[in-house]
């Protein structure tokens, strides 16, 4: 469960960061005329950049003058910024209005604090008086959803960005000339920097004014549970507001109290009561912290205490990422009456997803619980410790030591890891948190689900949405899915650039915005959005566009293919058809050498120039005639022999082009003694052939072109990543390195089957 920014806005500086990506989307492989000079050494201070970069940008402009160079309405604008000229007002005034013009809204309002910067800079009383005169004329210019949409912008982090640019001129340093291309990027980063730092000295206070002038807003709510807990709250309400309003409720662990009143008073911006609700143990609240296990009380008894204020029209919808994703389902379980929609993202489900994902542990969540329950708010501190906890799974992983003694080799006990790993079957433990099997026929609400493709969790929101769908039929759940990881999934500004793959440009979408039309369809009669037109709405990659059908089932139909031990050049043969009798493929995995590891599923990047299978079997297809997509889950059945009693495997799933080249699609890991449940583990018998399921992989839609491929890979998983599973039958968190005297044989069956969800499009 990753953590969040320092911003007073939850996810803001990070799409702040993604807006800096968008405006500097030249590449710096600086090759062309024109060029011009930049007077600066690898030693300069932060100041002789900006001024070195201001010289440059006035002889870019003197150039543009004189018809020597042409630059977008956008450049121009940075370019003045960053040249320190009092026309910048008049340039950022002319784009802002063009974009207006063109209903780019949004786009707009980007651009609000360079404006405040450049009427501040050319402002005679003063930079700070002119830069409140700027931001009060503007805000106080603006209903209360435009204002809040424009302070959101005002939040960036300048001083990472300060960073990058000076890796970015890098190339540049001693160089005798910077072609334009690469001379833009330093102007617009430098005046992105400019304009940060004066907003993140002067806009806090100025957005805090306004806020109060426009909304009641109370952080000191306390909220006693039938269990006898409290838990603090934020409430925002308009000023304006004319009578009860339908509430809309975030409930998190991440507890920050100025993202929190953000959170609030954005929701009481659209017309609603915006209410942030902490955790147990959070913020006011002095109870023990316990992460996950008491969710569905206390989200009952937040919509409860909602329900029955004066203000309140007993209307409460639940929406939010992550965390607050787990939570919104959490309060599904008891259904109260008062709930009528929920909206999570990105949503965890503790012992399926996170910490454990088809009963392997993963160490990637390892910190989390420290960063939430350490202290009432959250410890960045400890969080933070990057080079900790990356070296920690490596000297664990090389020290051979049980799972369960992982806090040992750091030294710090994580009491919370203990508990969770006393819980290696997904038993009544984890089944209390969320609904369970025929829980799910008992919710009654429209549900929009969003998740990514790339989403580190994502099989849990799929899991949701597939047992929502199964245990009540023609339930009013949709999802709404496409390129994104756990963070672009929540965030307003996708990135252009995933882990080296580019999304279409029609993939960008305003995550808030969608929840907001979600709720504003549910609670006051609007029209759904747009996106949402059927039970699922995915992003077509490879076909810039947005596709619509009533279930997963019938969005494409599965391809049987067998792991056919024939070769097809490098790798061997993934076919449609049964094999003849043929030998298995035979592998040993020695777990006592711990300098090799298994071939690694994680799509980081997503794009490679080539798959290189040191470990396991790759097996692809013959190319395809037609342009074909892969759309929904991937699943199948593997036969195999081991000589032990248990192993951890994985199956990836690749598209594979005729220069090499391979695009992660999909992938799956998971236990083989839980392959056929969750809740009980049935161990192998060595020796004996066993037909091990296996179907919770993640979604994924793209379209792919004749001669393109598809590529599995099948393999033990070994790394650093998770347990080590030794295969002895016992709790693998108290196997270590003793019980890997000798290594595992696995003997994969060709009778072994990989259904592939494919549909056949029409030419282009």
């Amino acid at each position: 469960m990753p953590g969040r920014t320092h911003c007073r806005f939850p996810s803001r500086c990070r799409a702040i960061c993604a807006w800096l990506v968008l405006l500097a989307a030249s590449s710096m492989a600086w090759a062309a005329e024109p060029t011009f000079e930049l007077d600066i050494d690898a030693t300069a201070s932060d100041g002789e950049i900006a001024s070195s970069i201001a010289a440059m940008a006035q002889a870019m402009l003197a150039s543009r003058d004189s018809g020597g160079v042409e630059t977008s309405e956008e450049d121009l604008a940075h370019l003045r910024i960053a040249a320190g000229q009092d026309t910048a007002v008049a340039a950022v005034v002319a784009l802002m209005r063009r974009l207006q013009a063109e209903g780019e809204a949004a786009k707009a309002q980007r651009w609000a604090p360079y404006l405040a910067y450049a009427r501040a800079r050319s402002e005679p009383a003063g930079f700070d008086a002119g830069y409140a005169r700027a931001l009060r004329g503007h805000l106080s210019g603006l209903d209360d959803l435009d204002a809040q949409r424009t302070a959101y912008w005002f939040v960036g982090d300048a001083e990472r960005a300060q960073a990058e640019l000076r890796q970015r001129l890098e190339p540049g340093v001693g160089a005798s000339g910077i072609p334009l291309a690469g001379a833009l990027e330093l102007a617009r980063r430098q005046s992105f920097v400019d304009v940060y730092r004066s907003a993140a000295r002067l806009a806090p206070a100025l957005v805090r004014e306004d806020e109060e002038r426009r909304y009641l807003v109370d952080d000191q709510v306390l909220i006693r549970t039938p269990q006898g807990a409290t838990l603090s709250a934020t409430v925002a309400r308009s000023r304006n507001a004319d009578g009860p309003l339908p509430t809309a409720m975030l409930f998190t662990i991440y507890t920050a109290p100025e993202a929190n009143r953000a959170t609030a008073v954005e929701a009481a911006s659209r017309g609603y009561a915006g209410v942030v609700v902490d955790a147990r143990g959070k913020r006011l609240s002095e109870d023990r912290i316990a992460p996950y296990e008491r969710e569905a009380d206390d989200a009952h008894a937040a919509i409860d205490w909602i329900s029955r204020q004066p203000w309140s029209d007993g209307r409460v919808a639940m929406y939010g990422g992550s965390y607050s994703g787990f939570a919104a389902w959490a309060a599904t379980r008891r259904m109260h009456p008062a709930l009528k929609t929920i909206v999570p993202y990105v949503a965890a489900i503790p012992g399926l997803g996170l910490p454990m994902e088809n009963n392997v542990f993963l160490s990637a969540n390892y910190a989390w619980p420290f960063y939430v329950a350490n202290n009432r708010l959250l410890d960045h501190e400890t969080y933070g410790q990057r080079e900790r906890w990356n070296a920690l799974t490596e000297n664990w992983f090389a020290s051979g030591r049980p799972y369960r003694e992982i806090d040992d080799v750091d030294g710090t006990p994580n009491p919370w890891l203990q508990r969770w790993l006393s819980h290696p079957a997904y038993d009544a433990y984890w089944q209390a948190m969320v609904p369970y099997g025929d829980e799910f026929a008992r919710i009654d609400i429209p549900v929009l689900s969003i998740t990514g493709y790339y989403d580190d969790g994502q099989i849990s929101a799929l899991q949701y949405f597939k047992e929502h769908h199964r245990h009540r039929p023609g339930a009013e759940h949709y999802l709404l899915i496409g390129p994104y990881d756990h963070f672009g999934a929540q965030a307003p500004v996708k990135q252009r650039v995933l882990r080296g793959y580019a999304i279409d440009p029609s993939a960008q979408f305003d995550t808030r915005e969608i929840t907001f039309q979600w709720l504003d369809h549910v609670l006051r009669g609007a029209q759904r959005p747009a996106l949402v037109r059927d039970k699922v709405n995915y992003q077509w990659m490879g076909g810039d566009a947005w596709r619509h059908a009533p279930s997963l089932a019938a969005a494409a139909t599965p391809v049987a293919f067998h792991l056919v031990d024939s070769r097809s050049g490098a790798y061997r043969s993934l076919s449609p058809e049964a094999p003849p009798a043929a030998r298995p493929l035979r592998q040993t995995v020695d777990f006592a050498d711990r300098t090799t590891r298994g071939h690694g599923y994680y799509p980081s990047p997503i794009v490679r120039d080539a798959i290189e299978v040191d470990s396991g079997f790759a097996f692809v297809s013959e190319p395809f005639e037609r342009p074909t997509s892969v759309v929904g889950t991937f699943s199948g059945e593997l036969k195999v022999r081991i000589d032990k009693r248990d192993f951890d495997f994985m199956v990836v799933l690749y598209e594979l082009r005729p220069d090499g080249s391979a695009m992660q699609l999909s992938y799956f890991v998971g236990r083989a003694s839980h392959a056929r449940d969750m809740t009980r583990r049935e161990l192998l018998v060595p020796g004996e052939w066993t037909r091990i399921p296996f179907e919770r992989s993640r979604m994924t839609a793209r379209r792919m072109e004749p001669g393109n491929r598809l590529l599995v890979v099948v393999d033990v998983l070994k790394d650093a990543h998770h347990q080590v599973n030794h295969g002895t039958g016992r709790d693998v968190s108290d196997e270590s390195l003793a019980d890997a005297t000798v290594p595992l044989t696995v003997e994969w069956h060709p009778d072994s089957v990989v259904r592939v969800p494919l549909r056949t499009e029409d030419a282009q």
